[in-house]
């Protein structure tokens, strides 16, 4: 689990019968995702969901295989959801929340700072890249979810 400052937990569906998964595990790792299940959960258009539901395969940008070759990692998207949009047509989703400062080059002064930035989005771009490769094949849509988006 990550550190005790973020908003953390298990979450229990009001609407289980729509939930994809185990439901007693049901993680947040932040008030953000805590937020997108409650909207889930409760939006009558979202018509199933699931939070971490699998793995996708991609090539970690650092990391090496104890034969020096580039690692093989998972990346578990946040959420696979299934809703009705405004035109009544059912459409899948992949979506990752992510804070707006993982989705871009670091612009931070100080220099460990901007290195571990840097790092965490090259991991998270090579994901995103990945997940949008899965989605493509599978007619499943990618969307990244930022502060941003979730509370306007």
């Amino acid at each position: 689990m990550p550190s005790k400052k973020f908003k953390q937990g298990y979450y229990t569906p009001k609407h289980p019968d729509k939930y994809v998964g185990d439901l007693t595990k049901i993680i947040y790792r932040s008030s953000w995702e805590y937020k997108m299940n409650e909207f889930l959960d409760n939006n009558p258009n979202v018509l199933r969901w699931g939070s971490e539901p699998f793995g996708i395969p991609y090539i970690h940008p650092f990391k090496k295989d104890k034969n020096g070759k580039p690692k093989i990692a998972r990346y578990f998207p946040d959420y696979w959801i299934q809703y009705k949009n405004k035109q009544g047509e059912v459409v899948e989703e992949i979506i990752e929340i992510k804070p707006k400062k993982q989705t871009k080059q670091s612009r931070a002064r100080n220099p460990q700072s901007k290195l571990y930035e840097d790092l965490t989005f090259a991991v998270n771009i090579q994901k995103w890249k990945y997940a949008q490769e899965f989605c493509d094949k599978k007619n499943i849509k990618f969307r990244i979810l930022t502060e941003l988006s979730i509370f306007r």
